[in-house]
């Protein structure tokens, strides 16, 4: 009965003059979201895509993971008749299946007959008299009948799925995910992509500390993520990262591995993300989770660079984590027991309060540009399709 899938978004429309760059972003988006789906065409109003299919099922699971999307129903179109209105109106809610119903109308097109409330009257005893059985509940009602009565017809629907709401991927710019496969850094990307970041991983990989497996528990983890770019794909860096590991186990002051470590990949993403134009590092870092996430830790290490570093979990407790990589679908695979190179050389006595001064101290007896050159030049590039 469906042939037009409707597409609402909601911070968009507010974007002024630059809204039609948000909306052509979010067109190009839904476009690739929907390759191999048999599409008519796609139209616009203010605030509203028409998708034109066959095949509204499937193109409605598609889009629920684009960002930019607030929610999706299947209409039935009317011509501006309100005999032809009412015929729809009572397949639409006998399609829903329900005991009780109200009508609530939305009249853009002012020049149409009959007002709102008149609307709903009109429509909601047709389809009394037309569907015995059913009763009217204005207060909470089996479903709602919508009516948008506009310009070029009028649009009838019940149901209303949800989106993830957010800017479309890539309206934003270019960010470099610090993507460990653990449960948070994914996370971390979503929640940027969801903010229009156009998101790149980069995963430190320490063969042979690390198994071939935990590269490929990555690489799965940006087959989950492809799903939300827009693209279809998740660009991925793997920096190859033995040696600097190698060598910070030489170095002295043992409880600053961590920090020293993560100093290194700060560097070592400032640099890459310079290369490829990226505006911003992100990482999953939550303040107080782990030794490397205290105040006086995240001080030291940020003290590195002046890029800057997007930390979209810093507030959130684990559990919070945890809802979230359940319901994008990465969290059992974050949880695989395939060991990233922040868990290989944890020291017994991890320090929590490292000062800039005590890591320069230690690096003191590092080759660090050296060492930062190398593994940049031995980071290689993989695009990964969702």
């Amino acid at each position: 009965m469906y042939h037009l899938l409707l597409v609402r978004y909601g911070e968009i429309s507010l974007k002024g003059r630059n809204r039609k760059m948000f909306e052509d972003l979010l067109a190009r988006n839904i476009r690739s979201a929907l390759q191999g789906i048999s599409i008519r065409s796609i139209s616009r109003t203010f605030g509203r895509m028409y998708i034109d299919t066959d095949n509204w099922q499937e193109a409605a699971q598609r889009l629920q993971r684009v960002f930019g999307i607030v929610s999706l129903s299947p209409v039935l179109r009317a011509d501006l008749d309100i005999e032809a209105i009412k015929e729809a109106a009572v397949k639409v809610v006998a399609d829903a299946s329900p005991r009780t119903f109200k009508v609530e109308t939305r009249r853009p097109n002012k020049s149409f007959p009959l007002n709102s409330p008149e609307l709903n009257q009109a429509l909601g005893g047709h389809v009394l008299r037309s569907l015995p059985g059913l009763t009217v509940d204005v207060h909470s009602p089996d479903v709602v009948l919508n009516v948008e009565v506009r310009d070029e017809g009028a649009y009838l629907y019940c149901k209303v799925i949800p989106g993830l709401g957010g800017l479309p991927a890539g309206v934003s710019g270019k960010g470099l995910l610090l993507l460990s496969g653990g449960i948070d850094s994914p996370v971390a990307g979503f929640l940027a992509l969801k903010r229009g970041v156009a998101v790149e991983g980069l995963h430190f990989y320490s063969y042979p500390f690390t198994t071939e497996r935990s590269k490929e528990k990555v690489i799965e983890l940006g087959r989950i993520l492809g799903q939300y770019t827009g693209t279809g794909t998740f660009p991925l860096w793997i920096c190859h990262f033995t040696e600097v590991q190698k060598a910070i186990q030489k170095a002295p002051f043992p409880n600053l591995r961590i920090t020293i470590m993560r100093r290194f990949m700060m560097r070592i993403g400032a640099e890459l993300a310079r290369k490829q134009n990226a505006l911003a590092l992100i990482t999953g870092e939550s303040l107080g989770q782990v030794a490397s996430q205290t105040m006086e830790s995240i001080f030291t290490i940020n003290e590195v660079t002046n890029i800057p570093i997007y930390r979209p979990l810093i507030g959130m407790d684990k559990s919070e984590i945890v809802d979230i990589a359940r319901q994008i679908g990465t969290y059992e695979t974050s949880i695989l027991p395939y060991e990233d190179c922040c868990t290989v050389f944890v020291p017994r006595n991890p320090a929590t309060r490292p000062t800039v001064a005590q890591a320069l101290e230690a690096e003191s007896h590092l080759d660090v540009a050296g060492l930062v050159a190398e593994a940049v030049a031995n980071t290689e590039y993989i695009e990964v399709r969702a």
